[in-house]
């Protein structure tokens, strides 16, 4: 039960059990955990005393004045005023007959809730449960995630019940195709180049549907193989310097029209906020005729330039293209530690630098790049397992259905490894797609090898760490529910390599890092392909022994076969890593589609 004030006064004051009565009923239990004045974290458990499953709960009490909860994990809030209610998440919406779910917050202030009910009924067990009068509001915002020849991809807003959603059903027509407790789903099995029409209704426990949603109409694509739909290429705003590579040059080597989405790296994380990450070469480098996309010179008095209005051009060139705005990376995810202790604040802070008036045209959408959530990558981070919920949970919430939410995540699907640490199947419910990061798997940080291809597409006899291959990252990703629809297989336009190598085949031994162009053991396919020809292949990558250097990259051969290995799948599309890599006529790009 939730208890008053005066009941929780002593740091971590438990709550009195629930009477005997309450057996063969619902009931929850919630407590102060901490208590420091001005402050206190809490948890509550939810008991299924019924011998029958429970489809969805509903937990609801009143904080008094001065007192409120400012975040929580392993349940969703909803707030009116001073009455909280929390309601399961969608990855845990169904609690086994006679088991237990909790749930955990931390709040300011020194009260605590009152008036608990759980689906409507006293917390206790006692009195009577309000009766499920209303049926489930419609879902909003029905939209296309992507498609293919035979498969659609939607999404759409959650819907609320008086008592609970349990679920929704999509239709084809009439006809139901589909059913689950997620906002999305994947319809597979359609026929090349025809023409849809889906709606969606919202389920409660009672039997009660939602009127359906407005329709979608979704023509398939035509026939043929490779990946489902996205494209996505990040440019990096420091390109613009040492590698002479401007937004002008996606548009010159051919790439503009085979990318559907555009990821602008990166955004910086500071003080629990968004900020600017370069602002001279995001909006104030002026560009002359020559470098500029539509061949007109930037003057001193515009109001932006830069690769913003560069990006502003290329879009009204290819009106389908759309750019996100990445945040993070491997050197500014140190500050997501600090943005997860006040998610609503950081989104907001996010929503107001990519919706700024300057360049809010630009941007169609934000995409999180942690690196890596409650696990170590150039900092180690201890925000636990829910704080990744929590942020991208915060930012569909500030973003909202009309723009892009998306994540790149770790691939690690060892045993026990990155992929283990945070909830990804939770927070899969608020991106439109993922995009792990299947590349950098092995590189010349092992300094004396052994040598392994950087992006195997498969295991092979031999590598040395189990789980560090794209198959194998997939398929944990779906074995936690997470559909191939939200997810992207990931590309590096460069290689990795080692020198001081005898051995041709990978697993020789090393003495250190090649040398390359920007830094030690990397270097892009463009100056690769001439200087270390590949001459072999293994787990679906190439490789080269040149001298004493060994190389590991993709080609355009080993691109195509990962793409139609990626449509088999049924995943989302693909992304690489990153768009100066390729060749000047976009010889690895052309591969992928």
């Amino acid at each position: 039960m939730l208890a008053g004030a005066a009941t929780l006064a002593v740091a971590a004051a438990l709550l009195v059990a629930p009477p005997a009565s309450s057996a063969g009923t619902v009931t929850a239990e919630c407590k102060k955990t901490q208590d420091w004045g001005t402050g206190f974290g809490g948890s509550c458990t939810i008991t299924n005393g019924t011998n029958a499953p429970l489809n969805g709960w509903k937990l609801e009490g009143d904080l008094p004045s001065g007192t409120s909860v400012t975040s929580v994990w392993n349940a969703n809030k909803a707030v009116s005023g001073n009455h909280y209610t929390f309601t399961n998440p969608t990855w845990s919406n169904t609690l086994s007959a006679n088991s237990t779910v909790s749930f955990g917050f931390n709040g300011t202030g020194p009260g605590f809730f009152t008036g608990c009910k759980i689906n409507g009924a006293s917390c206790d067990g006692g009195g009577n449960g309000e009766e499920d009068l209303e049926a489930p509001t419609t879902p909003m915002g029905l939209r296309l995630v992507n498609k293919s020849a035979t498969t659609v991809g939607l999404a759409w807003d959650a819907s609320t019940d008086d008592v609970g959603v349990t679920g929704y059903d999509v239709f084809q027509g009439a006809t139901k195709v589909a059913s689950g407790s997620e906002t999305g789903a994947n319809i597979t099995g359609l026929t090349p180049k025809t023409a849809y029409t889906f709606t969606v209704k919202a389920n409660d426990a009672s039997g009660k549907s939602s009127p359906a949603s407005a329709p979608l109409q979704v023509t398939t694509d035509e026939g043929g193989s490779g990946t489902a739909g996205k494209v996505i290429g990040y440019f990096v705003n420091w390109g613009v310097y040492q590698r002479n590579y401007h937004v002008k040059n996606i548009d010159t080597s051919g790439s503009a029209r085979k990318l559907t989405h555009i990821n602008y790296a990166f955004g910086n994380v500071q003080g629990g906020r968004c900020t600017i990450g370069d602002g001279y070469a995001d909006y104030e480098k002026a560009y002359g005729a020559d470098q500029s996309v539509d061949g007109v010179a930037d003057t001193w008095d515009q109001p932006l330039r830069g690769n913003f209005n560069q990006l502003r051009k290329l879009k009204k060139k290819y009106p389908n293209l759309k750019v996100l705005w990445s945040f993070g990376g491997w050197t500014w995810s140190g500050g997501f530690g600090q943005a997860a202790q006040n998610p609503a604040a950081f989104a907001e802070s996010c929503y107001n630098l990519v919706e700024d008036s300057r360049w809010a045209d630009v941007f169609d959408g934000i995409d999180i790049d942690w690196e890596y959530p409650n696990a170590c990558g150039l900092t180690c981070d201890t925000s636990g397992p829910a704080a990744f919920t929590n942020l991208m949970s915060a930012l569909r919430t500030k973003f909202g259905s009309n723009n892009l939410v998306t994540a790149a995540i770790t691939a690690d699907a060892s045993s026990g490894g990155k992929l283990d640490k945070a909830d990804y199947k939770g927070a899969s419910q608020y991106v439109d797609w993922y995009l792990p990061m299947t590349y950098d798997y092995f590189g010349a940080w092992d300094a004396q090898g052994p040598t392994a291809p950087h992006s195997p597409l498969t295991s092979y006899p031999g590598i040395p760490q189990q789980g560090f291959n794209t198959a194998d990252t997939i398929a944990k990703l779906k074995s936690m529910g997470i559909p191939g629809s939200k997810l992207l297989m990931g590309l590096g336009f460069y290689g990795r390599g080692w020198t001081g190598v005898t051995q041709k085949e990978p697993g020789g031994t090393a003495t250190g890092p090649a040398p390359g162009k920007y830094e030690q053991g990397i270097e892009d396919y463009k100056d690769l392909k001439g200087r270390c020809p590949s001459n072999g292949t293994i787990a679906g990558t190439a490789y080269a022994h040149c001298g004493n250097q060994w190389w590991s990259y993709d080609t355009p051969a080993t691109i195509g076969s990962k793409s139609a290995w990626a449509g088999s799948e049924g995943l989302g599309g693909a992304f690489f890593w990153e768009l100066s890599g390729d060749t000047a006529n976009g010889e690895l790009i052309n591969a992928i589609r």
